[in-house]
């Protein structure tokens, strides 16, 4: 009689089916506080997985990706789908001279150009187009996007005759661990040896309750800790805490090729996009609003330094980021500007009146400041 052959071993569940049938469960639950928990937790579970399947496919080594030296007073990359006119753009916005083609994947590298407005050179850097899928990989999509992960704004472009794209775009961008125009949750944790999950609120929660706020913590193994928390977060924002290796940024959108559309089209896409500006790069429409838009999404603030007894230069503006402070000036301007500093005198609108001595460092300087910092 022959031997009975050996059960086969069941097949091991990869981590791409168990991403995917967490992705379905989630994207099945409704969300309401019966099933908050649940979701709270497949999402804790979700966001792990992610992680591993990310650190085995890069096998601990830095991808390729594209090698762009940050240069100017602020770096912006142009975000979008093939074709959707960022090159055109480029030119428009900038001196750089980007190949352009009718046909999608002209960008093949990135191409830097830099934009000269209001005393400011603002870099700015045209990335291959993006596609479905970037974030796991598709069409260098990892590379491309890691290039917005070292960017201080993202202008996304998206064709008037396909809106859809701006949805995937967000996908894509989220799913690289960029958080676009929000802050960073308001949350404090610390790890305690013992006590359980101690939860402090500041505000009131209602988009998480505090028992899911402890067991999604739980999947992360804190068991014990003190969390103090002073904005309305949701489960998403608590595990982006809990990771602690999201970047947020700020973003533009634009809708591109508006002399393409009729004005239905154009009315339809304002109701539902809500986008900052509507531009045509072909035609140069839009173009001198646009810098405008980039300019104060920056945040960019010009300060005129005086020598004492001279009058301030007015010409050359050093350029600073808004909540900028002396002591950031200090630095700026000399290694050893911060440690003899005596005091500054202010013309403008951070202080009660011109030629205000300030003598704390931390004072909070505004847009065309005039400054004269005394040194010992």
């Amino acid at each position: 009689m022959d031997a009975e052959k050996p059960a086969k071993p069941e097949k091991k569940e990869s981590s791409a089916d168990k991403i995917k049938e967490l992705e379905d469960r989630i994207g099945k639950s409704k969300y309401n506080k019966s099933t908050q928990k649940a979701i709270g937790i497949y999402k804790a579970q979700l966001a792990k997985l992610k992680v591993k399947q990310a650190a085995r496919a890069s096998g601990g080594k830095k991808g390729e990706g594209f090698s762009v030296r940050k240069t100017g007073d602020g770096t912006v990359v142009l975000l979008g789908f093939p074709s959707v006119g960022k090159s055109t753009l480029l030119n428009k916005l900038t001196n750089a001279n980007s190949a352009v083609a009718a046909y999608a994947f002209t960008t093949l590298t990135v191409i830097p150009g830099t934009l000269e407005y209001k005393h400011t050179k603002i870099q700015i850097l045209d990335v291959p187009g993006v596609v479905h899928g970037a974030a796991a990989g598709t069409g260098r999509g990892k590379e491309v996007l890691g290039v917005i992960k070292s960017a201080d704004l993202i202008l996304i472009i998206i064709d008037v005759f396909h809106p859809e794209h701006y949805e995937a775009l967000k996908h894509e961008i989220y799913e690289t661990g960029v958080r676009i125009n929000q802050h960073p949750p308001d949350i404090k944790i610390v790890k305690t040896a013992r006590g359980g999950i101690d939860i402090g609120t500041t505000i009131r929660l209602t988009k998480i309750d505090k028992q899911t706020i402890q067991d999604v913590m739980r999947e992360f193994k804190i068991m014990n800790a003190h969390v103090v928390i002073r904005s309305d977060i949701d489960v998403d924002q608590l595990i982006d805490s809990l990771e602690g290796n999201k970047i947020y940024l700020p973003a533009i959108l634009v809708v591109n090729k508006i002399d393409m559309a009729d004005a239905a089209t154009i009315e339809r896409l304002r109701r539902e996009l809500k986008p900052d500006l509507f531009i045509s790069s072909e035609q140069g429409i839009g173009i001198e609003e646009l810098k405008e838009i980039v300019y104060q999404k920056l945040r960019i603030i010009r300060i005129y330094m005086k020598e004492v007894d001279k009058k301030p230069d007015l010409e050359e503006p050093l350029i600073m980021w808004q909540e900028s402070t002396i002591r950031d000036i200090c630095r700026k301007l000399h290694k050893d500007f911060e440690s003899k500093f005596k005091y500054a005198k202010i013309w403008g609108k951070s202080v009660r009146y011109d030629g205000q001595k300030i003598v704390k460092l931390d004072h909070h300087v505004m847009d065309q400041d005039v400054i004269e910092i005394r040194i010992s």
